[in-house]
């Protein structure tokens, strides 16, 4: 897995954004932030499509989008061929969502989960792998739907 990964966010996420970004610089990660840069209103379809591009092109293999619900977030991304995002607000969820569906961007949810928990699902989903089998069968479909 790439250390490089695209980020962005909403008014509603960029507390969280910016927490994130400074935690995974840390870790050795290296970023491209696509805003919100403020906590000024920003529409999260004109970020979450700027970065759900990033992926889908190819330009980055995983991103990371955060509104406050993280479901707006998902919605855009998911219009996007190749793109495959999940709202996590568990580990379990984040393990799931790599595992069974190999999902390549993680939105994360600001109004339901803190700082420690949004660092604990974002370790496990970007480190954890898929599990092939049947489980890549069923991606295998999905990426077949996307060109129907």
């Amino acid at each position: 897995m790439g250390k490089r990964i695209a980020i962005g966010c909403d008014h509603g996420g960029f507390g969280l954004k910016e927490r994130l970004v400074k935690y995974l610089s840390k870790k050795g990660y290296s970023l491209k932030d696509f805003g919100s840069y403020t906590k000024n209103p920003y529409d999260y379809p004109l970020v979450g499509f700027k970065v759900a591009k990033a992926v889908s092109t190819g330009a980055f293999r995983r991103a990371i989008l955060i509104c406050k619900s993280g479901i707006g977030m998902a919605i855009v991304a998911n219009k996007l061929p190749g793109v495959r995002s999940a709202v996590c607000n568990t580990v379990g969820q984040a393990k799931s969502s790599r595992q069974h569906n190999d999902t390549n961007v993680l939105s994360l949810a600001a109004e339901y989960i803190d700082f420690a928990e949004a660092k604990k699902i974002t370790d496990i989903w970007l480190n954890t792998g898929s599990l092939g089998g049947r489980h890549k069968r069923r991606v295998k479909q999905i990426k077949r739907l996307e060109k129907r």
